[in-house]
Formats: structure tokens, sequence, C-alpha cells
């Protein structure tokens, strides 16, 4: 379960950066609302997991899921650049969320 959880919690990351773009610096109060909202989910979840597989596993998983997930985002919706390179580092990134899955133990 705490797995499950933290792959929910590293997806919402770029929905609450999503929201955020869009509240344009705290200025619109409805998507300003919908951030805090999103990301005070997110550090709901990420804290339960981290109760069973640990600050290092959990924030290392949570960041990294964010973190493909927001610049895949960035790509496809605020054209940011995808160059083979920023694919390839990406990629790198998904081999390193792999590999601390595959190490976690019982966890």
């Amino acid at each position: 379960m705490a797995w499950i959880l933290i792959i929910i919690a590293g997806l919402m990351e770029p929905c609450w950066v999503y929201t955020l773009e869009r509240s344009e610096n705290f200025k619109q109060l409805q998507w300003a609302a919908l951030t805090v909202v999103l990301v005070v989910i997110d550090i709901i979840l990420l804290s339960q997991a981290m109760t069973v597989l640990g600050p290092g596993t959990s924030y290392a998983i949570w960041v990294g899921i964010g973190a493909v997930c927001t610049l895949i985002m960035g790509i496809l919706i605020f054209d940011d650049s995808a160059s083979w390179l920023r694919i390839a580092f990406v990629m790198l990134i998904i081999v390193g969320i792999a590999g601390i899955h595959i190490t976690a133990g019982g966890a």
C-alpha cells in the first residue's frame, strides 16, 4: 500500500505545478487555493508512505516520479525543449527509481 501511496503522491507533483503556473504567482485565487489543497494532499500521502518505506526511499521515489512527470508535462503543455540528451537523462532517473524499488527489500 505504501508503494501505491508514494506513486500517487509522485503523480500529484505535476498537478500542483500546473495549478501553480495557472495561479499566476497566486494572483488567481481559485488556482492558488487548488494549488495549496493539492500540495497538502501530496505531503499527507508522502508522510503516510514514509511510515513504511522510510524517509530516504520515500523522498527519492517521490521526487523522481514528480520530476519525470513534471518534465514530461513541461514538454507536452508548456513547450519545454525535448532534446535527446534531456530524454536520456530522464531515462536515467527512471532507471534510478526502478533500482530503488528493486533494492528496497521487504518494504
